[in-house]
């Protein structure tokens, strides 16, 4: 495949090391949470979503800083900031000795902001506005292709200690460092770059331009709810499916390879050709719908191949990320493309401190009473919700009206 720039194919690969190095780790969250709290599994869900709602605080104060930053010294040295935060982060957890010093580390990651607000930035800054859709789905892919080796990965890693892939996951973190610090050309000319101002350097500060551009506000409302939903993967996978399918972590590793693949291949071959034919905002709705009836299926889901067959139908709700960010980033000027990513990384950190928070406890109290899917069953009127506010406050005012006869 050719580039239209060379950093495109290097932003790519470090998101692929990233999320390698995130996906290694979540076959043996549960087990490690488990053996350092002395809990049942059930219970672990619960510490799990508390230790997901310390990442989302640290990042939401800390996202639209580091946005705002990256438009004032550019994003590479925002991106080596990360990836250096993550390498820290996960040696820290590889060596915790209690629960409390897992929570430390989630807090590190988050200040950290990972890497894929900069990424879009420097995206953003590379790419023409009619493109940016497609090109933001390669990252959904490179993310993808990160989630077939990390949990592949992870799951065999298990076989050495539930420490292993955290160790693993600090040197791809190391890695990417380094690939960044030697490789990476900055994205965002001096003629571009703005003063920091801590009045704008806030999740309210950096949707300032958004609030007055185009009638965003649905469209934000929508993305919300869209990623309070998507949290019941992140926060409830891996316990899902120990609870409801009783597979240990190598099953469950497998099976988050699973879902990179699809999401892949979905992000490399469907996105970009989705929009081109339907337009950013229904191709958002089509998503959409297909993420709401995957989280139905899995309630009703009793077999293991019933869930990897939802799992390659689910992998269309992929589209909606890149589509909603790249009609959030027509409406924002160059200048602010790394304050529209901070702020982007602050309504996924809202969403990741109350969806983590709601879908771990609807999982445990389910399960508590023998119906594990009710986190699913959350999740997918969330979705209905957001759908909603995206056909009659989007799709309806951008479609012409029919020309009088």
């Amino acid at each position: 495949m050719r580039f239209h720039h060379p950093a495109v194919p290097i932003v790519l690969t470090i998101l692929l090391l990233d999320s390698i190095g995130f996906g290694i780790v979540l076959p043996v969250l549960p087990d490690l949470i488990v053996h350092l709290g002395q809990v049942s599994l059930a219970e672990a869900t619960r510490i799990a979503g508390y230790m997901l709602v310390a990442y989302a605080l640290a990042q939401f104060f800390a996202g639209p800083v580091l946005g705002n930053l990256g438009d004032r010294l550019g994003r590479r040295p925002i991106l080596l900031f990360s990836a250096i935060a993550f390498a820290l982060d996960y040696l820290l957890m590889a060596a915790a000795p209690t629960l409390a010093w897992l929570f430390v580390g989630r807090a590190i990651a988050g200040i950290a902001g990972a890497t894929y607000g900069p990424a879009n930035a420097v995206l953003a800054d590379i790419t023409e506005p009619e493109k940016r859709g497609a090109t933001f789905g390669l990252m959904g892919a490179a993310f993808g292709l990160g989630f077939i080796l990390g949990p592949a990965i992870g799951g065999l890693l298990s076989d050495f200690g539930t420490r292993a892939p955290f160790i693993v996951a600090a040197v791809l973190a190391g890695a990417n460092a380094i690939w960044i610090a030697f490789s990476l050309p900055e994205t965002l000319p001096a003629e571009r770059r703005r003063p920091f101002h801590w009045r704008d350097a806030h999740v309210f500060g950096a949707f300032r331009p958004l609030f007055h551009a185009g009638g965003a506000t649905p469209l934000l409302v929508a993305a919300l709810l869209w990623q309070l939903a998507h949290f019941v993967y992140p926060a409830t996978w891996a316990f899902w499916a120990g609870l409801a399918m009783h597979w240990d972590a190598t099953a469950i590793g497998w099976s988050l390879a699973a879902a990179g693949l699809a999401m892949a291949l979905a992000q490399s071959l469907v996105t970009g050709p989705a929009i081109a034919r339907f337009g950013e905002a229904r191709t958002v709705v089509i998503g959409m719908l297909v993420g709401g009836s995957s989280f139905l299926l899995y309630v009703l889901a009793r077999e293991g191949w019933q869930v990897y067959a939802i799992i390659f139908f689910s992998a269309l709700q992929g589209l909606v990320w890149p589509s909603l960010n790249a009609l959030l980033s027509r409406m924002t000027d160059a200048s602010h493309q790394g304050a529209l990513q901070g702020g982007m990384a602050s309504i996924a950190s809202i969403a990741a401190i109350i969806g983590p928070l709601a879908m771990t406890q609807a999982l445990a109290f389910g399960a508590e009473r023998g119906q594990p899917g009710g986190a699913f069953l959350l999740a997918s009127v969330l979705v209905l919700l957001a759908l909603l506010i995206v056909v009659f406050g989007v799709v309806r005012r951008l479609t012409p009206a029919p020309e009088a006869e």
